[in-house]
């Protein structure tokens, strides 16, 4: 199973590259509007979807628990997504979701700022003044998306295999290079381990939502890591008593294998809710 994740900066043609990847190597293609109703059907919609969507929060949104829903329900749209076959992810973090992966290749599509206002204007039709604007603040939501969300750079080159400049470049010629790309590094024995893996995160999303939001045990922070069958749980809690709840929580996910925990004991703890 392959992955690739298509990054972009506004009007450096990432929708279009991400297509005609899809379309060249017979991958699905997995964009906002798939993720959205796969959130959607878990119950997140509204305002809570749009509060977050590849934008900053705010000060009181980022420390609120509709932001922690949110983040887990992405991650949990994301995963299901990959688990489907073959795919091409568009934005919404998923390079970052998908980071040191086997089988996962991680492009960001960017473009020269008067060859991208250019764009910005032809698709919005405004000004010069309104195109640079508007390309201001998609940049600032993006790298504020990716820093509240995952505490990561979204421009920095080290988070990405390869960076390509979409300036004079048509779609179809940048998912040629990326395919090339792919084929060089995505090897059949990466793509199985990349199968194990996925089952892995999806085991650990699926012990976290049993802890969190069936059994509603409060850990705060609460993460599950699965590696050869071992769970470890992470997370703070202001009681002995609810540590052992989560992991008695765990262990009705997981009939085999061991759980053990790693959540800090912090007494009086509390988040906004």
């Amino acid at each position: 199973m392959a992955i690739i994740t298509i990054s972009r900066e506004l009007a450096a043609l990432g929708d279009e590259t991400a297509h005609e990847l899809a379309k060249l190597l017979t991958y699905r293609f997995v964009d906002k509007q798939i993720l959205e109703e796969r959130i959607k059907s878990y119950g997140i919609v509204g305002r809570k979807l749009e509060k977050y969507d590849e934008r900053k929060p705010s000060f009181w949104a980022s420390l609120s628990q509709d932001r922690d829903d949110y983040l887990h329900y992405l991650k949990t749209a994301i995963l299901t997504e990959a688990g489907q076959g073959n795919s091409v992810f568009i934005g919404r973090g998923a390079s970052v979701i998908f980071r040191n992966i086997p089988g996962v290749l991680s492009i960001f599509l960017v473009a020269p700022q008067e060859i991208r206002v250019e764009r910005v204007k032809s698709y919005f039709h405004c000004d010069t003044r309104r195109a640079r604007q508007i390309i201001e603040q998609s940049d600032r939501d993006r790298a504020g998306f990716y820093h509240y969300f995952f505490d990561v750079s979204w421009l920095h080159p080290g988070n990405y295999h390869l960076t390509v400049n979409t300036g004079h470049l048509h779609p179809a010629v940048c998912a040629e290079i990326i395919r090339d790309l792919q084929h060089r590094l995505i090897t059949e024995e990466a793509e199985a381990q990349n199968r194990v893996r996925l089952q892995e995160l999806m085991l650990g999303q699926q012990v976290k939502h049993h802890i969190i939001y069936e059994k509603e045990v409060p850990i705060h922070f609460l993460e599950a890591t699965v590696t050869e069958g071992y769970i470890t749980l992470y997370g703070v809690a202001s009681t002995q008593a609810l540590i052992e709840a989560a992991v008695s929580a765990a262990r009705e996910v997981v009939s085999s294998g061991s759980v053990q925990s790693e959540i800090q004991m912090v007494r009086e703890y509390s988040v906004m809710p």
